[in-house]
C-alpha cells in the first residue's frame, strides 16, 4: 500500500535531497569558477589594450616620416602584427613558455580559455619588437626583408630572452632559489618589460639602422622632416593609454593587481613629459616621445617604487632620450628616425637598472631587488641583441638586401611598394 501511495512522496524527498546537494556544490564552485572567468576578462582587457598600442606605434611613425612613407608605416605595423602572431604561436610561444598549441582545443579550453587569452596578451608583448624596429628603419627598409627579419626575432630570439627572465627557463636568472639570488641577494626582477620588451627592440634595432645607413640627403640637406606633429601627437596618446593595459595586467590576475603599478606608470610618464619638454624647450615632437620614455623606463619596477621615485626615473629617462636622439642622429649621424634606440634600448635599459636603485626600500621601495642582478642581466640582453641582430641583418644585406634601391627610395615607399599614396585624392 505504501508503494501505491508513498512513492510520490518518496520521488519527492529524493530530488530534494539532491537538489539540495547539487546547489550546495554550486554554491562551493561558483566563487571558483567565477575568480577564473574574472581573470580570463582580465587578461582579455589587457590583451586589448596591447593591441591598441600597436596603433599608436603606427600613426607615431606616420606623423614621424614623409607623406610618401605613411602608407608604407600603416602596412609595416599590421603586417608584421599578422607575421608574428603566426611565428609566436606555432615557435615562440612554445620555447619561451613550453607550451604548444597543436593540441586538442579542449585541452587549452579549460578555465574559460585562459590559456588562449595568456597567450593573446604576451603576443602583443612580442610583436612590440618589430614595432619597435620599424621606426628605426623607416623610410628606407625592404618590406619583405625587414619582415624576415621581425618573424626571426618574435620567433627565436625574443622567446629566448622572454623564457629565461619570464618563462620556463627562468629559474637561473630570476628564480628565487637561481644563480643570481643567491650571489647577490635577490633575481632579476623585470615586471612589465623594460628590459625584456624594450631594451631588446631597441638594441636589436640599432645594428639594422647602422647597416642600412642614412636615408637619401638626409645630412646633406635640412628638407628631411616629420610630416604630421597632429598624427604623432595621436600615436603618443594611444600608446600611453594601452600602456596601462601594458603595465597593469602584467599582474597575470585580477587578485595580483595593483594600484601602485598604475600610479606609478601615470607618474613615469608625467615626469618624462615634463622633463623632456624642459630638456628639448618645448619640441613637440620630444614631448610626446618623452612621456613614452617615462613609460618605457618605469615597467621594470612600477611595483617596487614609491611614486615620487616612479616619476624621477621617468624624468630621467625623458632627459635621456632627448640628449641621445639629438647625439646619436646629428653628432654621430645614426639615421634613426623616430629614436627607437635612445628611446626603447637606452630607457629601457635605464629602467632595468633604475630598478635595482629606487626600488630598494632605503628609497622608499619594496624591496627585493639587486642593484648587480639588474646590472648584470641588462648588460647580457643588450649584448646577445647586437649579436643576433649584426648576424641576421648583415646576413639578409648580403644576401637579398634589406635596402631600397635609390629610386624607390626616392618615389618613396608608398609607391614603390604598395603602388598608392597616403592621399589618393591628391595625386588625381
Amino acid at each position: 500500500m505504501f508503494l501505491k501511495r508513498g512513492w510520490p512522496l518518496l520521488f519527492i524527498t529524493i530530488l530534494s535531497v539532491c537538489f539540495t546537494a547539487g546547489s550546495a556544490f554550486a554554491a562551493e564552485s561558483a566563487p571558483d569558477d567565477l575568480a577564473q572567468s574574472s581573470n580570463t576578462l582580465f587578461i582579455l582587457i589587457g590583451a586589448i589594450l596591447i593591441l591598441a598600442m600597436h596603433g599608436g606605434f603606427a600613426f607615431l611613425e606616420v606623423g614621424s616620416v614623409r607623406r610618401k612613407n605613411q602608407v608604407n608605416a600603416l602596412n609595416k605595423i599590421i603586417c608584421e602584427w599578422g607575421f608574428s602572431t603566426i611565428v609566436y604561436f606555432l615557435i615562440g610561444y612554445p620555447i619561451a613558455r613550453g607550451v604548444s598549441f597543436l593540441v586538442p582545443v579542449e585541452t587549452l579550453a579549460v578555465d574559460h580559455g585562459f590559456a588562449y587569452v595568456k597567450f593573446f596578451l604576451l603576443l602583443g608583448f612580442a610583436a612590440c619588437i618589430p614595432a619597435i624596429i620599424s621606426g628605426g628603419v623607416a623610410e628606407r627598409s625592404k618590406f619583405w626583408t625587414n619582415a624576415l627579419a621581425g618573424s626571426i626575432f618574435v620567433g627565436l630570439a625574443y622567446p629566448l630572452v622572454e623564457g629565461s627572465l619570464w618563462g620556463q627557463f627562468s629559474d637561473t636568472l630570476a628564480g628565487a632559489t637561481g644563480w643570481l639570488a643567491t650571489t647577490f641577494g635577490a633575481p632579476f626582477h623585470d615586471y612589465a618589460g623594460s628590459v625584456v620588451v624594450h631594451a631588446v627592440g631597441g638594441w636589436l634595432a640599432l645594428p639594422a639602422i647602422m647597416l642600412l645607413g642614412a636615408r637619401l640627403k638626409r645630412y646633406e640637406t635640412n628638407s628631411i622632416k616629420v610630416s604630421s606633429i597632429p598624427f604623432l601627437a595621436l600615436g603618443s596618446w594611444v600608446l600611453i593609454v594601452g600602456w596601462f593595459g601594458f603595465n597593469v595586467m602584467s599582474a597575470g590576475s585580477i587578485e595580483a593587481i595593483s594600484g601602485l603599478v598604475a600610479i606609478n606608470s601615470l607618474m613615469a610618464m608625467v615626469g618624462g613629459t615634463i622633463a623632456s619638454m624642459l630638456v628639448s624647450k618645448n619640441d613637440a615632437g620630444f614631448v610626446h616621445n618623452g612621456a613614452l620614455a617615462g613609460l618605457v623606463a618605469v615597467c621594470a619596477g612600477s611595483d617596487l617604487y614609491h611614486p615620487v621615485s616612479a616619476a624621477v626615473v621617468g624624468a630621467v629617462a625623458g632627459g635621456i632620450f632627448v640628449f641621445l636622439f639629438e647625439t646619436e642622429t646629428v653628432k654621430w649621424q645614426i639615421d634613426d628616425v623616430l629614436g627607437v634606440w635612445p628611446l626603447h634600448g637606452v630607457c629601457g635599459a635605464w629602467g632595468g637598472i633604475a630598478a635595482g636603485i629606487f626600488g630598494q626600500q632605503a628609497l622608499g621601495g619594496v624591496g627585493g631587488v639587486s642593484f648587480f642582478s639588474q646590472l648584470i642581466v641588462t648588460v647580457m640582453v643588450i649584448t646577445f641583441c647586437l649579436v643576433v641582430s649584426t648576424l641576421v641583418y648583415g646576413l639578409l644585406k648580403i644576401t637579398v638586401g634589406i635596402r631600397l634601391s635609390p629610386h624607390e627610395e626616392l618615389i618613396g615607399s608608398d609607391l614603390a611598394v604598395h603602388r598608392i599614396e597616403a592621399h589618393p585624392e591628391d595625386a588625381l
